[in-house]
């Protein structure tokens, strides 16, 4: 069939390309049977809505007829929106940088007709330049390798499938201990630029998972430069111009060294790991930027990421906004002077001072608001914050960036953990009731009772749950649970972690892969541990596992936590770099203290402790709510502790052991204070 059949696709990214001259497939069995068909090479183009360069190949070749009889004529095409396949992106990222290729998107990769890789890249332009070949002379190079040097591809194949098959088994390593983590720390430290924040270079990206790794290592230590990395790193980023200084929320990542030119994308999983990790720092520093830049991303998600279901009572977060509108990156968030002086009139001195606006742009020609330099916050905010909100109005005219969405099962996970853990840190009950809603629309929408889809876009719920969806839900329903103490959290997360037992887990080594038992259009099943932009099934699962055996007290989940954490603890301090939220979930199984709240039904004070409990800056902690009449197993170290004199009471326990019970909420304030892990094991 010679025709582009991503019409009736739901991804967004899919639908840009369906008026393509390519004759693009879906992925799927009927594009590899008309491969092997017709003895064609794939050709596997992966990217996302929200994605420049995307759209960048896609203008220069995907729209040219030209270049498009040449893809016709000698390849099977396929489209994959990355985010809708993760596991599939997964896979041929990790091929390509086997082929000593740095990964991205557009990835362009060739296959073979079973859909075995043989070569690869990223972005080609449509004639030679920047160092890549033309798309077009790759492309008749690949078709003819394909034709007539069948043995040479063959050599290509059969390495990468070596390589990609070591994924699926991962050398033991000898497992961690805390020493193990503060060394790793030290390793990671060496890598911050001190001055600038983040890792020295550029770009510069977020990486929340790296840097809480960093905060709970100076939480453990104490050392300034620990705490001093991660502060240096936050405060850039809200001051810089990677945060959307007019409608909150920050951008993918800077494309400098100073973090004031963003790559204009915004993505649901960074604001909810930012969000999630400023609420963290920000209870022990009390530093106002950060609430400030909480509650502004919070408004960002509510009212720009907001996804309704059709028939109302529930909402989930979209995946991402783009960089580009009306064929330019960046241009509905940048301003000239002279826009700024009519619009702001006799308060632009004042905001052009704190915003860095300049006569002659600070990027190509054009202003990028930032407060880089700033300390804190000036004394004018209330001046500052009406002239943000008359630009708003202004820039809220122009033609807008598109939005992707679609709806993940995965990052939703990460918001609805975010919300309901700044909600509970800052008192904001409207974003726990975000994240409850947001929580019953994925149970709802996007599963059957017991398997979760991975996607959902206008009322249609598609592809298998990843093991991500299974972790970072889990996550946060044991969120919710620890902020409301609904019990019905607490059981939703062991169902979902049952499914993922059964079919994920590498029972014989340990760890999960990837994909489930009964993917079938895969052709190998990754289990790794490591953290790229979001944090790694593998990690957050052992996190999960941690909490489920607090609740618990079921010894299964601590040893299939023990068993991942051996599977994927590697030799080596520099291995260990790519692995913080493996580490970081470490530090909570072997060192959590657990907050034990005993109270009877319906008794009010049993939320304060809850409060007290989640705005303590001990980080490393779980928080449960139990009636008096017991609701824990024989084996848990608070089984059978009384509420004293019949009033809500607390214990803080860590490991086997549980101190005196707390009568009020300082007295646990205090005792988690003297509950804090220590720094080496």
């Amino acid at each position: 069939m010679s025709r582009n059949l991503l019409a009736q696709e739901i991804s967004p990214y899919l639908l840009q390309h369906k008026d393509n001259p390519v004759h693009w497939r879906p992925w799927g069995p009927d594009a590899l049977a008309e491969a092997r068909r017709e003895d064609k090479p794939i050709l596997l183009s992966v990217g996302y809505a929200a994605c420049h360069w995307c759209h960048v190949m896609a203008h220069e070749s995907f729209e040219s007829d030209e270049i498009a009889r040449l893809m016709n004529e000698r390849f099977v095409s396929v489209k994959v929106d990355r985010e809708e396949r993760p596991d599939i992106d997964g896979i041929y990222q990790s091929a390509l940088a086997l082929m000593g290729e740095r990964g991205g998107w557009p990835l362009t990769m060739f296959l073979t007709p079973d859909g075995e890789p043989f070569w690869g890249g990223t972005y080609f332009p449509p004639t030679p330049r920047y160092g890549r070949p033309g798309f077009p002379q790759l492309l008749q190079a690949i078709a003819d390798a394909y034709r007539s040097d069948r043995a040479k591809v063959e050599t290509n194949v059969t390495a990468l499938r070596a390589g990609l098959s070591k994924m699926q088994s991962p050398e033991p390593g000898t497992g961690l201990t805390m020493q193990t983590l503060d060394e790793a720390a030290q390793f990671a430290l060496r890598l911050v630029d001190a001055h600038k924040g983040g890792t020295s270079g550029a770009p510069k990206f977020p990486q929340p998972t790296f840097f809480r790794f960093l905060w709970r290592a100076y939480k453990r230590s104490g050392e300034t430069a620990l705490g001093e990395a991660v502060t240096t790193t936050l405060d850039a980023i809200c001051q810089g111009g990677i945060y959307d200084h007019l409608a909150g929320g920050f951008a993918r990542y800077a494309t400098d060294e100073i973090w004031l030119v963003p790559h204009f994308e915004k993505m649901l999983y960074d604001n909810a790991l930012l969000v999630d990790l400023l609420t963290e720092v920000w209870l022990e520093t009390r530093t106002p930027l950060y609430a400030r830049r909480i509650a502004e991303t919070v408004d960002w998600l509510m009212t720009e990421m907001r996804v309704d279901a059709p028939d109302g009572g529930s909402f989930a977060f979209a995946s991402a906004l783009d960089a580009d509108s009306e064929g330019e990156e960046g241009k509905y968030y940048v301003w000239s002077e002279a826009e700024i002086d009519a619009i702001l009139g006799g308060d632009a001195a004042a905001f052009k001072a704190a915003y860095d606006v300049r006569p002659g742009g600070n990027w190509e020609g054009q202003c990028i608001l930032n407060r880089i330099g700033a300390a804190g916050l000036a004394n004018d905010e209330a001046v500052l914050a009406r002239c943000r909100e008359r630009l708003l109005a202004v820039r809220r005219r122009r033609v807008a960036p598109g939005r992707d969405d679609k709806v993940l099962a995965d990052w939703n996970g990460l918001t609805i953990a975010a919300l309901a853990g700044a909600g509970a840190v800052f008192e904001q009950p409207g974003w726990i009731e975000a994240a409850a809603a947001a929580f019953r629309f994925v149970t709802t929408r996007m599963s059957d009772g017991q398997r979760l889809r991975h996607v959902w876009r206008a009322g249609i719920a598609r592809h298998p749950g990843v093991l991500e969806d299974y972790a970072n839900m889990s996550r946060a329903a044991l969120s919710l649970f620890q902020v409301t103490g609904e019990r019905a959290y607490l059981d939703q997360a062991e169902a979902w972690v049952a499914v993922a037992d059964r079919h994920f887990r590498d029972r014989s080594a340990g760890g999960y892969f990837t994909s489930a038992d009964d993917t079938t259009d895969v052709i190998t099943r990754p289990k790794a541990a490591f953290d790229n932009a979001v944090p790694s099934g593998n990690g957050t699962m052992i996190e999960v596992l941690a909490g489920l055996f607090f609740a618990t007290g079921t010894v299964a989940y601590r040893d299939a936590a023990d068993a991942a954490v051996q599977v994927f603890s590697g030799s080596n301090p520099q291995y260990l770099l790519g692995v913080p939220g493996l580490m970081t979930a470490y530090e909570i199984l072997v060192a959590a203290s657990q907050v034990v709240i005993v109270h009877d039904p319906g008794d009010p004070v049993a939320s304060a402790f809850r409060s007290t409990a989640l705005q303590s800056p001990s980080a490393v902690r779980f928080v449960m709510s139990v009636e008096a009449d017991g609701d824990l197993p024989a084996g848990h170290p608070a089984a059978g502790k009384p509420a004293i004199d019949g009033a809500a009471t607390a214990y803080v326990c860590t490991g086997q052991t549980c101190g005196p019970p707390s009568t009020t909420p300082a007295e646990l304030l205090a005792r988690l204070a003297d509950a804090a892990p220590a720094a080496a094991m």
